[in-house]
């Protein structure tokens, strides 16, 4: 039978109430301004105080608390690092702007970089001082991903790279970022792909800002024309490439996707509160549907306690995290439905100047990427399908 990680422990509740501690204590003064702010599709919010709170979390010693501490992280148990992440989101300190580097390309460096590669790449990321994004999907190559055509071609001691990708997450703010590209003349597939670490500023790298419905451009199209990484920079071998991008989405799932959940619980008390207000929680069939979504949240929840509780701390997550992502991002995009059924006839209205979205507005247009971002939802089953429960490839 499977574990569920205990988060009810002493030395768990002692832990929680030194972090809950520490972030009463932080986020004061100009930090309180910060509060709440940031995420999907909010990331232009007090981007450069987000910076400074990151590096203030460093010099306190809170960022990469899962990493092994000979690697510069906490080394915390998989249950603390729970408590950490509901905390955070709990005490709404403002979105990570260090995410991708902490829960992604250093867990993928300790993974499967050289000493070399770890010791020069991964101090800047524990102190917040070096911001990374991910260079996967192309126009032709997005929830079919192997499909990919960026090239990157050996020229002495570089690669050098030509193509394009779409869909960066703050690219345009990153200072690194990490690519799937096709090193293999005529490969086709998962065959002939390497994984890449790119610098992000400079010449033969062009950068173009998309902007989404609710008004917001944090996704990027990336175009390469000659740019240039070193050697030094492939992770593993040529043709690795798969294997370790896969990991990478892997940890991706993990930890963090539990304050996630607290943001999506915020989330719904608030069009809760919304529907008391405004008179549609009399509504039986709004109040059932509110109803079910907080059995959602908490089915999310345990169920990411149990995949982690399950997992070896000692290798990538498999394939059982595409079922937490197909969950959530089900959940979160039926919520933004739920939240314009509560608001009414006031969901097709913003109030005046200066003419922003509402909370609950952004919220249903930009989950409707929910199921496509990270792997959609069709690409989620049919890993689920094949790796987890072992029936026939489609």
């Amino acid at each position: 039978m499977s574990a569920v990680v205990s988060t009810g422990t002493s030395a768990t509740s002692d832990f929680r109430e030194k972090v809950r501690a520490w972030l009463a204590d932080a986020l004061t003064g100009d930090f309180a301004k910060a509060r709440g702010l940031g995420g999907p599709g909010r990331e232009h919010e007090a981007f450069e105080l987000r910076v400074a709170w990151e590096r203030h979390l460093a010099a306190a010693g809170w960022t990469c608390i899962g990493w092994p501490k000979e690697h510069g992280g906490l080394g915390l148990s998989v249950a603390e690092q729970v408590v950490f992440h509901e905390e955070y989101a709990r005490s709404d300190a403002p979105a990570r702007v260090g995410l991708i580097g902490d829960g992604m390309v250093g867990p993928t460096l300790i993974a499967f970089g050289t000493d070399e590669q770890r010791r020069r790449l991964l101090p800047p990321i524990r102190a917040g001082e070096a911001l990374w994004c991910q260079l996967y999907s192309e126009p032709g190559a997005g929830s079919d991903l192997a499909a990919l055509t960026t090239r990157a071609r050996r020229d002495g001691d570089d690669y050098v790279i030509h193509g394009q990708k779409v869909w960066s997450s703050l690219a345009h703010l990153a200072d690194w970022g990490f690519a799937l590209v096709r090193t293999e003349p005529g490969s086709a597939r998962h065959r002939g792909l390497s994984y890449l670490l790119v610098p992000m500023r400079q010449q033969g790298l062009e950068i173009r800002p998309i902007v989404s419905m609710t008004g917001t451009s944090e996704f990027n199209e990336v175009f390469f024309d000659g740019a240039r990484t070193s050697v030094a920079n492939l992770v593993g071998a040529e043709g690795d490439g798969w294997k370790i991008g896969m990991a990478t989405l892997g940890f991706e799932r993990g930890t963090f996707t539990l304050g996630q959940q607290v943001g999506f619980r915020r989330e719904l008390e608030r069009i809760i509160t919304l529907a008391k207000r405004n008179g549609a929680w009399e509504r039986p069939d709004l109040r059932d549907r509110l109803v079910r979504a907080w059995i959602g949240v908490e089915i999310m929840r345990f169920t990411a306690l149990r995949t982690l509780a399950d997992a070896d701390a000692d290798t990538p997550p498999g394939p059982a995290s595409s079922i937490g992502k197909l969950y959530w991002s089900t959940w979160h995009q039926q919520l933004g439905e739920l939240a314009m059924d509560v608001l009414g006839a006031a969901a097709m209205l913003v109030e005046g100047e200066p003419y922003e979205l509402r909370p609950e507005q952004s919220l249903f247009l930009f989950s409707r990427a929910d199921t496509i971002y990270a792997g959609s939802s069709e690409i989620q089953r049919n890993i689920i399908a094949e790796r987890t429960l072992g029936l026939p490839r489609a």
